[in-house]
């Protein structure tokens, strides 16, 4: 047997320290699903800080029907990961780059794998965070018929996966707080 980092045979031994080479085997890999998790900070008599809400739409078709989600949309050919996010929360809930209302917009520093098995297919989702003063209201679109916002207190309950849960806490802790690491993943020019 050939040892550890030889390039071994092309019967099959050892190569790369036994990686093998690309195979064209297995699920493909897409990045050109977004996320955009919109939030207010909610001013309330009594608390010591604003309350965090996250908005979610309810899917009006398929995929995933009937089910709460943040704005999602695909990236069209020629556009970057944050001309996609742009785009999409002014079809998805009516604000535009500029708009008053927008206070800001961040990258999010985790980029979430998921699988889907209908397309054997691993995503890895670009994340975005996008805040929007207390009073606004989205406009929805017809891919949606419903808005909510979910309190920060009701996350686990109110978001389906795993990774939107993980999202809304890192924007929790890195975003609302602001300082730093904040300012670095802040999209300028909005």
């Amino acid at each position: 047997m050939s040892g550890v980092g030889d390039q071994g045979d092309a019967e099959g031994g050892v190569r790369g320290g036994g990686y093998q080479p690309i195979t064209g085997h297995g699920p493909r890999v897409r990045t050109d699903v977004v996320d955009v998790y919109v939030f207010k900070r909610v001013s309330a008599a009594g608390r010591a800080r604003p309350e965090n809400h996250f908005l979610q739409l309810l899917r009006s078709g398929p995929p995933l029907e009937n089910t709460w989600h943040p704005v999602m949309g695909h990236i069209e050919k020629g556009e970057t990961a944050v001309d996609c996010a742009v785009r999409e929360m002014e079809e998805e809930m009516g604000i535009r780059q500029g708009d008053a209302a927008l206070v800001g917009l961040w990258a999010l520093e985790q980029v979430h794998p998921f699988y889907i098995a209908a397309i054997d297919t691993i995503v890895m989702s670009p994340r975005f965070a996008a805040e929007v003063v207390s009073g606004w209201a989205p406009m929805l679109n017809a891919e949606h018929g419903e808005y909510r916002w979910v309190r920060e207190g009701e996350i686990d309950a109110s978001f389906m996966w795993p990774g939107q849960k993980a999202a809304c806490r890192e924007i929790l802790s890195m975003i609302v707080p602001g300082g730093v690491a904040a300012e670095h993943v802040r999209i300028r020019g909005l």
